[in-house]
């Protein structure tokens, strides 16, 4: 009888394990000591498995002192578990408070700040299987002061990895002063410091190249692609020898094209924030010790005093300075600008897709007493911003966009991005073997009465397959869905193949400058040639006064 009853007891608890495992394997989310198990190079990881598709986040690629080169992270061992987002790089301007209604459409999530920040994260359908899924590496926006790769719901990969069977990566690396301060001429240790943010990206590069096969990627087959700041470090790392060889495609989604730093201005910086903390030459790894927010403070001074002495010199303040921080020609990563010949032959067999959003940083939204302006107040509004220009922007926006109907239409067109994003697509398609497509998002968020337009950012649900996360900015409605799915059916077949075309979408030309074969991302996607040829004669030549 006694073994009867173990016998029992026993197969209860075989039938228990069985029933739930059967449900846990039923579950959304599997997690477990042994689930999602992938080897790097410097030690094992463990993620989740959400809806079938494995999830890692916080994956360290690298580690760096304070102004110096990344270097590759300390191993580990055992498994590290790799489950939530890792730390993200301080920010100039730490947030206390948000504006609510703008809050409330872009959700964004600050994360948690530390120095040690250089972190990624992984989305893919199967690991350890031996497949060669396209790569997409995430470049997050915010200039290149701020954001992060959790900071915006859209950035997230699970939905673009699952209906793609792609990799996607997003990465933290170090911004503002801890990125760019360029201390070359205190030491050796620092002779790379004025590009510091950069070289952590290239080094989360390598990290993909030496680990992604892992992760069900092809290392032979890795996109860059970013939005706004993330965009302008998509160009810069195409300008770069020191990025050549570890991308193969590039999308740039409303970046900057401009002139990089000269080393004799971020020298000056240098110098200057030694200045305003006290120190000597000599003394120069005391910075290590100061404290974050003192050392902002001194490099938010040195940035003004270096602005006035320019000034005061009659010598120009260059993009970079005029915005904050940013990239150097130091020489090494960078040796020259995006649009010189030398620099556009790094990435002239890199295929680009590029464009940006027809409203962008909509002048409406930051004068609130024009949000319903009507036509009057616009014209005077437009008077002040075009000058003697006004009437021949006014004509030109209205052949670009005949059924536009509202009066701050006329001065929420884009004339930031637009002109540059042109001026990059007719320079790589006139000096390059590899094809160009350009776009312009022209799509109409309904949300908040149809006030926010084509904002900066609208396209990266659409881009992502991410508008069940982004309901608050798109609407949500099947209108949203259904251009989601033929733009990030675009944005996959392009990492794929380095051509965007799809059965969803009217044939999609190669860009080039006689041409000018635009995709309008709209309700019917449409191509047109030129479509605001007159617009960008104006906005391209005579500056915005913002």
């Amino acid at each position: 009888m006694k073994h009867v009853t173990i016998s029992l007891m026993l197969l209860l608890m075989l039938y228990t394990t069985a029933l739930y495992s059967q449900r846990s394997s039923s579950l959304p989310i599997q997690t477990g000591s042994d689930v999602a198990v992938v080897q790097t190079g410097s030690g094992k990881v463990r993620g989740y498995v959400h809806n079938g598709i494995f999830t890692y986040k916080g994956i360290p690629y690298a580690q760096a002192k304070r102004f110096q080169p990344p270097q590759k992270p300390a191993s580990w061992d055992g498994i590290r578990s790799s489950m939530t987002y890792g730390p993200v790089s301080p920010l100039m301007t730490p947030t206390t408070q948000v504006a609510d209604e703008t809050e409330f459409l872009f959700h964004h999530d600050w994360g948690y700040t530390n120095e040690d920040c250089l972190r990624l994260n992984i989305w893919t359908k199967g690991i350890n299987d031996g497949k060669k899924r396209p790569v997409m590496f995430w470049i997050h926006g915010g200039g290149y002061t701020a954001g992060s790769s959790q900071e915006l719901p859209s950035y997230d990969g699970e939905s673009i990895s699952r209906k793609g069977d792609v990799v996607l990566v997003s990465v933290n690396h170090r911004l503002n002063i801890l990125g760019f301060l360029d201390l070359s001429e205190f030491g050796d240790k620092y002779k790379s410091s004025a590009n510091a943010s950069f070289l952590d990206l290239v080094m989360a590069l390598q990290w993909v190249k030496d680990n992604i096969a892992n992760f069900g990627g092809d290392p032979n087959n890795v996109t860059i692609f970013g939005q706004s700041g993330g965009g302008g470090k998509v160009s810069t790392l195409m300008s770069s020898p020191m990025a050549k060889g570890l991308f193969h495609k590039a999308i740039v989604q409303s970046g900057v094209w401009a002139d990089f730093q000269e080393q004799a201005i971020s020298k000056r910086i240098g110098s200057a924030v030694l200045n305003e903390l006290g120190l000597i030459p000599s003394q120069v790894d005391s910075i290590q010790k100061v404290p974050y927010d003192k050392l902002v403070a001194a490099g938010n001074k040195a940035l003004q005093k270096v602005k006035d002495q320019l000034a005061a010199e009659g010598k120009p303040v260059g993009f970079g300075l005029r915005f904050g921080w940013g990239p150097t020609i130091d020489g090494e990563f960078l040796k020259n600008n995006m649009s010189d010949p030398e620099a556009l032959a790094i990435s002239s067999n890199i295929p680009l897709l590029i464009g940006s959003t027809k409203n962008e940083f909509m002048p409406s939204l930051r004068n609130p007493e024009l949000r319903k302006g009507n036509a009057e107040q616009v014209k005077v509004y437009l008077q002040k911003q075009w000058g003697d220009k006004a009437d021949a922007y006014i004509a030109a926006v209205k052949k670009a966009y005949p059924n536009d109907t509202r009066p701050t239409d006329l001065m929420d067109i884009d004339a930031f991005f637009r002109p540059g994003m042109v001026a990059q697509a007719n320079t790589k398609s006139s000096n390059s073997s590899a094809p160009v497509y350009m776009y312009l998002f022209t799509w109409q968020s309904p949300v908040m009465n149809g006030d926010y337009k084509a904002v900066h950012c609208m396209e990266i649900p659409f881009t992502m397959n991410n508008i069940a996360r982004c309901e608050e900015m798109t609407g949500g409605g099947k209108e949203a869905y259904a251009l989601a799915d033929k733009m990030s059916h675009a944005w996959i077949n392009f990492a794929r193949s380095g051509d965007p075309n799809h059965k969803g979408l009217p044939n999609w030309p190669k860009y080039n400058a006689a041409v000018g074969a635009t995709m309008m991302f709209d309700n019917v996607p449409a191509v047109r040639n030129h479509p605001d040829k007159e617009l960008l004669e104006i906005t391209s030549k005579v500056p915005p006064r913002f």
